[in-house]
């Protein structure tokens, strides 16, 4: 029965375009995968004729597994679509077709980015995804650059290593909804004091990040559509407009995110030493003026 479930599921990914290989069967059932999951996995991206074009296992200086969680919308739906077709332990080809693939040099480019510890939007511009396939501008990758004139077929080797249903873990920032950013803090707050009292400053440097980043884009967003919602009862023929403004607002506080992390930083590293002081107490005294980043 289950050679038969594995014949079927490979059979339908051939009508979709994407050719499925095992070279080793993982162990287990097969997980459920409802949306909310998270899967670890390592993965490598190559050409049919070989090339590879990128390696979780040797990307960077920060290499480590690519982590996803079902059904956020990534931007490189493939990855969802064959995941769910694997065990825990299980790796596999998948030679994906043209259709699948459009965005890869785009999805790429961010994941370089992150391993560089750049901003993952760096050197991409910002347009809907059909104008984006279409977009030339250099990449600065010259391999990437080629896939983004010349779309093709790729291949992607995926080793699926974790699945974590909804709920056992711990939703990174920038997966929660509001509700779940504001539920958060708190906890986040205590983890961050307990590292900084055991003098582990730089792990707690990101957990008070994290909470303050939370906080000032809750705070942000609230103010934003209380001014927008003005507006709106003064001349409800605006309602698109507004629509527009918002975005642009989320598009405006993702740009600001690594500026403001860079800053905060800078300060845990030097003053928190030096005084003693709380991280989280410091930053939220010392820019309250200002209004930062998203952290979604």
């Amino acid at each position: 029965q289950r050679h038969q479930k594995m014949e079927e599921a490979a059979k339908q990914l051939s009508d979709e375009g994407i050719h499925k290989n095992v070279t080793s069967p993982g162990r287990g059932e097969l997980s459920a995968f409802p949306d909310g999951t998270k899967v670890i996995f390592h993965y490598r991206t190559a050409l049919c004729d070989g090339t590879v074009l990128d390696d979780s296992r040797t990307m960077g200086c920060q290499a480590k597994p690519m982590e996803l969680i079902l059904g956020k919308k990534f931007k490189l739906a493939v990855w969802e679509r064959v995941v769910i077709t694997m065990r825990t332990g299980e790796v596999a080809d998948f030679t994906c077709s043209t259709q699948h693939t459009a965005l890869y040099h785009l999805v790429s480019q961010s994941l370089r980015n992150i391993r560089a510890g750049k901003d993952p939007l760096e050197g991409q511009r910002h347009c809907c995804g059909i104008a984006q396939i279409h977009s030339h501008h250099s990449l600065g990758h010259q391999d990437l650059d080629t896939l983004q004139a010349n779309p093709q077929p790729l291949v992607f080797t995926i080793e699926l290593l974790e699945v974590h249903p909804p709920g056992s873990f711990r939703l990174d920032v920038w997966a929660m909804t509001d509700k779940e950013k504001l539920d958060v803090v708190p906890q986040i707050h205590e983890e961050g004091n307990v590292l900084f009292k055991e003098g582990h400053i730089k792990e707690a440097t990101e957990k008070y990040y994290n909470g303050i980043a939370c906080l000032k884009n809750l705070q942000m967003k609230a103010e934003a559509r209380a001014d927008f919602a003005k507006v709106l009862a003064l001349d409800p023929t605006l309602g698109p407009s507004v629509a527009k403004e918002l975005r642009a607002l989320e598009e405006k506080l993702r740009v600001k995110e690594k500026e403001e992390k860079d800053r905060y930083k800078d300060l845990f590293g030097r003053d928190a030493q030096n005084t003693g002081s709380s991280p989280m107490h410091m930053v939220a005294s010392s820019t309250t003026p200002e209004r930062p980043h998203a952290c979604d």
